[in-house]
């Protein structure tokens, strides 16, 4: 997976932003500033950037983290390399809009399959991440300023009408990483406080076939003990559960949140398949 989105990433780089002469943020921009002044090849420029960097951050990150971030590094060096030789022309026609979409939503993919699967493409990140280990700074902004820098810089071969384009490349880009990182399977947790508790339970079991759990709290008004039932749906199924809570006890108190991944039984891997249609008349 590190490998398919280090492709990705790498196929629009060259595909849209350098064809487009869009800018990009980090190591990625600061090769492209290179390519734009003084004909250096992004494949090549990623490696020798690279190098000390990945030299600094064996002795703060640790093997494992290094190894991951050679290999990513390697994998958007030779993808690079490849994607400018392969004769394939995009033709947006010459709309910047097209392309910054086309790049911030491909370029996000692969960077969100490489974050998510323990890669980096190296560069800034391993930057970022000495910063948060030895100063204490997030590395959200680290990264942040560490684009802001290289972004202006860009304006060195780019005009304004471009870098406008490359922050809407940059947003989407974001969003699309964010996507990949929150989870793969989104739910909605739901927490309920109801007399009628072992009713729920036996109704949610019965015919949503989800598993509930039994918190237990106490009110703080009356101090008394009482169950709080926790269930995860998918969204498809919370109308149901709800219309099972309001039919047997029409005073229940729910709460319901979002679930950014759910991991298990009937999410992740199959659960036995429902014995009936579930269906409810009120």
């Amino acid at each position: 997976m590190i490998t398919i989105g280090c492709a990705a990433y790498a196929f629009a780089l060259i595909m849209f932003n350098i064809a487009n002469q869009l800018a990009d943020g980090g190591i990625s921009g600061v090769t492209l500033i290179l390519r734009a002044l003084f004909h250096f090849d992004p494949a090549y420029s990623t490696i020798l950037i690279n190098i000390p960097l990945i030299w600094i951050g064996y002795h703060f990150l640790g093997r494992r983290s290094v190894i991951y971030t050679l290999y990513g590094t390697i994998m958007l060096a030779v993808f690079l390399w490849v994607w400018q030789r392969v004769p394939i022309s995009i033709d947006l026609h010459h709309d910047l809009f097209l392309a910054g979409m086309a790049a911030g939503i491909t370029g996000g993919a692969g960077s969100g399959l490489v974050y998510r699967y323990g890669g980096t493409t190296g560069g800034t990140d391993i930057v970022a991440r000495i910063f948060e280990r030895l100063r204490g700074v997030p590395m959200g902004q680290t990264l942040l300023w560490l684009d802001v820098i290289v972004l202006f810089a860009s304006l060195v071969y780019i005009d304004i009408r471009h870098m406008a384009y490359t922050l809407l490349c940059t947003y989407v880009f974001s969003r699309i990483v964010n996507f990949l990182l929150s989870g793969t399977y989104a739910a909605k947790g739901v927490l309920i406080v109801s007399k009628e508790s072992q009713r729920i339970i036996d109704e949610v079991m019965d015919d949503l076939e989800r598993g509930v759990s039994i918190l237990h709290g106490e009110g703080g008004y009356s101090h008394q003990d009482r169950p709080i039932l926790y269930v995860v749906v998918s969204p498809s199924e919370l109308h149901d559960l709800q219309m099972i809570v309001s039919d047997l006890d029409k005073n229940a108190f729910m709460t319901i949140f979002d679930v950014n991944e759910a991991i298990g039984e009937g999410f992740t891997y199959s659960r036995p398949a429902r014995r009936s249609i579930f269906k409810r008349s009120r």
